[in-house]
């Protein structure tokens, strides 16, 4: 949902116009934020005064896109997260609806076929048992979330017809809000009779009153309209309804379609957008003058409630003058169109809402997708063995209806504040008056919500519960959106108001740990930098004030790194400002801190030689680019080597650089982080399985569901720490050998580990890991196990000689680092680990047809 800013091009003078601050201070003010961005956004950061420009992250290797871990690319709901990887594409499906395809089901019972994996094509489906199955499971522990008139529709639904709850769960699957031309659907396999599946979801539905009351929520006026369900429904919309206008019918035609219509109606534009663009104005411009060719016959299906009433001429086309004057040309369009396109059906927006509303509650998510729905019916049918754990499914994550609706609407708030900041470019000063105002209107409630939840932290939860559970209150999505308020304080410079907000923010411990480094940094710049001028001197001179809030801006920096809950990552930056400010107040040397144990060592750089093979391109149709080289690789792009230690065969870069390594005596793995993954997967394997209510919500997961969020680690704190320390005192050997013993021989799914790798592998580079090093690393997987998969250097390699490990990123010439690895580069680098950048250089370019 959320994306990265655009930056704000020089020619537009923004930020002259709010008069930036040195480049100096933007350089404090970011930090390592920059390299924290990910999809889910937990810990999007402050935005400085200035944007960074946007770089675009350049694959470093030809496995980086198709890396195991966890990537930024992805978007997974956590209960998909969990599951196992199975196939969930197309032939994975129809396998196993196949399986049992010829057998006589005796029972369309729901939990019989998932238990039997018997599906049977025009009776079964599981996209319509996925879909059912979390309904039941809602319904069964959750139906106080629903009033009398959504039950009743969850009534209806259980009465349509196999074939209508097919389409429906297809559409559903599909672009929703988008009409959809029955004649082209398809599904014939499933769907004997298309049109009467679509008559039963047009068929109007009554619906009880229901007695539930209307809410306002912060940040919206009221509910949206199209959400309420009130007299009657129905499951779909029909074209002849409800398309009245030339810019919905319009959006239903092809290219060939509407360049036939446009020849007709004597528009022209190049593509297809110009086209449409023109004959709207046209429509607008000119009076109809009827049309020939359209009959009574081609549109008396289609448009009969579009033209109603209107006076036709005795060629069965309307009048332009039924009232006596000229009539727009809007109807006349309309109905060529829907001539053309049949009949058409999109799923009403009250009811598709509601069934979101479902899935919502049983993925504990909003970003459910189709494999969503697939994949767990997939993974409860493999043959797979799983770890044991207590499965818990609360019925509290939402402890009402309004509590539900509250968070659906603060889900939309922050929808509308993302779109403001990241999605429609260059910010200006209404869009971040929005903001602002937005952030007026949520801040009370928020504070309400914060000391609500700290209650319950105090008195009711036990075990850890409360972490997981925070995500779902609105006041986790209403503190990001607190979060987000504090950027055009700083545009603005209305820097007291942001210092007392990050304050506030700092306060609680609840919500949005990951970003507690980031408000520590940027409260500490506004100390060092601003405050001394914006609050009362108490009749200290200028030089004694800036002194004095020196000091202040020192003080907040140990306070972060005694944080239990600031992120290993901001350490280095607050390290840096502590040593800074400690210098500018000229602090005796005995009293300064010593960062000496975690100082960065810079990677060394490495250059492997080797003959690189270049596959000729043939000309595109339009020549080469001027300046460019047909046989150049595009930046990113994979290059191809010769392997000449090892065979001579071709292989990618980062093979050629692991068998120079080997050659100088190391043992290793191109891995990109699955090595590390595996071992952190041995290490806290019964940690990752300790229970915690409701993070364990089906018997078929890898995971807990809070391992890819904010909340694993506090809820789990004494036991990771307890953890970290016997990894520190060299117990991780008998560790990883009691989980081998256990579970290699079940091959048990779980999260990380690859049993293919070696286990005299990793006994060996467990010897060779340094136990304070392999903590660290440990602590950083704990701490932010989703952002920090990925960007691990590419090779590991261990010297089981000189018992010492080593990561090696591989760069070609094209490629550079992108955050997330310089990132993990500093994380090693500070953990005493040797990182190298190794830079392979083509000896010889051998070009290949």
């Amino acid at each position: 949902m959320l994306g990265q800013r655009i930056c704000h091009p020089l020619s537009t003078n923004f930020d002259v116009d709010f008069e930036s601050p040195s480049a100096k201070r933007l350089k404090r003010y970011e930090s390592t934020d920059s390299s924290l961005s990910r999809i889910e956004s937990d810990d999007d950061i402050i935005r400085s005064s200035t944007p960074n420009l946007v770089t675009r992250e350049i694959p470093d290797s030809e496995a980086e896109s198709e890396d195991d871990g966890p990537t930024q690319s992805s978007q997974r709901t956590d209960l998909e997260s969990a599951l196992p990887p199975v196939k969930t594409d197309k032939e994975a499906i129809a396998d196993y609806e196949a399986t049992r395809a010829a057998e006589e089901i005796v029972s369309s019972d729901l939990h019989r076929r998932l238990g039997q994996r018997k599906w049977v094509p025009g009776k079964s489906s599981i996209y319509v048992d996925a879909f059912n199955l979390a309904l039941e499971t809602v319904l069964e522990d959750e139906a106080h979330l629903f009033d009398e008139a959504e039950m009743a529709v969850f009534e209806y639904w259980r009465n349509l017809g196999y074939e209508a709850q097919y389409l429906y769960v297809r559409l559903f699957l599909r672009k929703t809000a988008a009409w959809h031309r029955i004649g082209q659907l398809g599904y014939h396999g499933d769907i004997a009779d298309l049109q009467k599946a679509a008559s039963d979801l047009l068929k109007s539905q009554y619906l009880p009153k229901s007695t539930a009351a209307v809410q306002i929520h912060p940040g919206e006026s009221e509910a949206p309209i199209d959400s309420r369900l009130e007299g009657s429904f129905t499951f779909a919309d029909g074209s002849n309804d409800h398309i009245n206008t030339l810019e919905e019918a319009s959006s239903l035609l092809k290219l060939d379609e509407l360049k036939t219509i446009a020849k007709e109606a004597k528009v022209q534009g190049k593509n297809k957008r110009d086209l449409l663009q023109a004959l709207r104005i046209t429509s607008q411009k000119q009076g109809g003058l009827g049309w020939s060719g359209l009959k009574r016959s081609e549109t008396e299906e289609f448009v009969n409630s579009e033209i109603s009433g209107s006076k036709l001429d005795e060629n069965g086309d309307e009048s332009p003058f039924a009232d006596g004057v000229a009539t727009n040309r809007d109807t006349h369009f309309v109905s060529k169109i829907l001539s053309s396109t049949g009949s058409c059906i999109r799923l009403s927006s009250a009811p598709l809402k509601l069934f979101e509303r479902v899935h919502l509650v049983f993925y504990r998510s909003t970003e459910w997708t189709e494999k969503s729905l697939t994949t767990i019916i997939l993974a409860r049918i493999s043959r797979r063995s799983f770890p044991e754990y207590i499965v818990s499914r609360s019925t509290n994550i939402f402890s009402s209806r309004s509590a539900l609706l509250e968070f659906e609407a603060s889900i939309r708030t922050q929808f509308r504040v993302d779109g403001i900041l990241e999605m429609n470019g260059t910010v200006t000063k209404d869009g971040l008056r929005k903001v602002q105002d937005i952030f007026e209107e949520v801040y009370p409630r928020w504070k309400v919500l914060v000391a609500e939840e700290q209650d319950k932290e105090d008195r009711v939860y036990e075990s850890g519960e409360g972490a997981y559970l925070r995500r779902f209150s609105p006041a986790w999505v209403y503190t990001r959106i607190v979060h987000k308020g504090l950027y055009p304080l700083a545009r603005f410079k209305e820097h007291k108001k942001e210092h007392n907000l990050l304050d506030e923010l700092l306060d609680q411990h609840l919500f949005h740990a990951a970003r507690r480094g980031a408000w520590y940094q940027r409260k500490a710049l506004l100390e060092e930098h601003y405050m001394w001028a914006l609050e009362p001197d108490h009749g200290r001179g200028v030089d004694a004030q800036k002194k004095y809030w020196k000091r202040i801006a020192l003080r907040t920096c140990e306070e972060g790194l005694q944080d239990r809950d600031c992120h290993l990552i901001y350490h280095y930056d607050l390290q840096k400002r502590v040593i800074k400010l400690e210098k500018a107040l000229k602090v005796v040397k005995r009293e300064q801190h010593d960062f000496g144990h975690v100082r960065l060592a810079k990677p060394l750089e490495r250059t492997v030689e080797g003959i690189k093979i270049e596959k000729e391109r043939p000309p595109s149709r339009k020549g080469y680019r001027r300046g460019s080289d047909a046989n150049s690789p595009r930046r990113g792009g994979k290059t191809i080597w010769v392997d000449e230690r090892e065979g001579g065969g071709e292989c990618s870069v980062e093979q050629m650089c692991l068998s120079w390594y080997r050659e100088q005596g190391w043992k290793g793995y191109h891995s990109e982080g699955g090595i590390v993954r595996t071992l952190f997967g041995y290490l806290f394997y019964d940690v990752l399985f300790t229970y915690i209510p409701n993070v364990f919500q089906t018997p078929y997961q890898t995971c807990p569901l809070d391992l890819h969020t904010d909340a694993f680690f506090p809820s789990r704190a004494s036991e990771i720490n307890h953890r970290l320390v016997e990894i520190g005192n060299g117990e991780a050997s008998r560790l990883i050998r009691e989980v081998y013993d256990r579970e290699h021989e079940k091959q048990t799914c779980v999260v990380g580990i690859n049993w293919a790798y070696e286990f005299d592998d990793l006994l060996e580079i467990i010897s060779c890991f340094r136990s304070e090093a392999l903590a660290t690393v440990c602590k950083v997987m704990a701490q932010e196990y989703q952002q920090r998969g990925g960007g691990i250097p590419d090779l590991f390699l261990w010297h089981p000689e000189n018992k010492e490990v080593m990561f090696s990123e591989v760069k070609s010439e094209n490629d550079r680092l992108s955050d997330t690895q310089r990132l993990w580069i500093h994380v090693l680098a500070g953990a005493g680990i040797k990182v190298e950048l190794c830079n392979a250089v083509a000896r010889e370019v051998r070009v290949e047809r």
